[in-house]
């Protein structure tokens, strides 16, 4: 919603402050323009993505406008899930916590998370993290590098759409120019027409500027920037998984754990220290 709402701004401000110098917005209207920069820029997008990457583009820019960024409420829900899933792990042993990883839809702590459970990306983050734990095969000291390659790739991964829409919107004033000088070599083909036709094609020339540069730093660059504020809000999501389940490896206590991950979290969705361990000692037996 608030990028609908700044990109209202943007488009009302510059039409606005136009009209306000009693320009007709109608003589921006310009279609041939609007041709050769919005279709040059899609031919680019295409170009220089592979298939799965322009899947992602699309993907990124549905969850931006969506705005669903991990709120307060998702963190503490997420710290106490991991506090359950400890406990049960704690209690009655890690082998108690099979029957969860290894079927996560059936069970009976993810259940209470929907939330969680939706996103799958973060469901298997966890579960990858888990399984080595429950199997033994790797030493409790290896596990958070382990969780730390995984989370690096798939940081990377997820900035691929941002590195081609800033490509875009850096290449949009360039493209902008390009219209434009099509502009201009149709008004010299047009001097014997009068002035009044050179004058009309000169201004559709002019739009073709103004409308590379109205794009790139109007919409696209900030879209590339809100994707990317999006991809390290999902990164700082799955650092605190990382964080609480390689300190329950190490022997930490469920409680000790979950108070490692809430450190690892922005102070803007940070539950405070006393809050948390209340909601967490407050909870029904884990597991139950």
């Amino acid at each position: 919603m608030l990028i609908l709402i700044g990109a209202f701004i943007v488009l009302a401000s510059t039409l606005g402050g136009f009209m306000l110098a009693k320009g007709n917005p109608l003589v921006l209207l310009h279609a041939s323009e609007f041709v050769v920069i919005l279709g040059v820029a899609l031919g680019m997008l295409i170009i220089a993505s592979p298939s799965h990457v322009l899947k992602e583009v699309v993907h990124k820019v549905k969850v931006s406008l969506a705005g669903k960024m991990a709120t307060k409420a998702d963190y503490v829900d997420l710290l106490k899930m991991l506090y359950e899933i400890f406990m049960v792990g704690r209690r009655n042993g890690l082998i108690a916590l099979e029957e969860h990883v290894m079927n996560p839809t059936n069970s009976s702590i993810f259940k209470k998370y929907p939330a969680f459970t939706a996103n799958p990306e973060r469901m298997e983050f966890l579960i990858n993290g888990l399984k080595p734990v429950i199997d033994g095969k790797i030493k409790p000291d290896q596990l958070e590098n382990l969780m730390l390659t995984e989370l690096d790739a798939k940081g990377e991964e997820a900035d691929h759409p941002v590195h081609v829409l800033q490509l875009v919107g850096d290449s949009l004033p360039g493209i902008g120019i390009v219209a434009a000088v099509l502009g201009i070599i149709n008004t010299m083909a047009a001097i014997s027409d009068g002035p009044e036709a050179v004058g009309e094609r000169v201004a559709a020339a002019l739009t073709g500027t103004l409308l590379g540069i109205f794009t790139a730093y109007g919409f696209v660059n900030p879209l590339a920037n809100r994707i990317k504020f999006d991809n390290q809000s999902q990164h700082m999501y799955l650092k605190c998984i990382l964080a609480a389940v390689a300190g329950f490896a190490k022997g930490l206590a469920p409680l000790t754990a979950v108070e490692v991950a809430r450190r690892s979290l922005d102070s803007g969705v940070q539950p405070g220290a006393e809050e948390l361990e209340h909601l967490l000692k407050s909870m029904p037996s884990p597991g139950k």
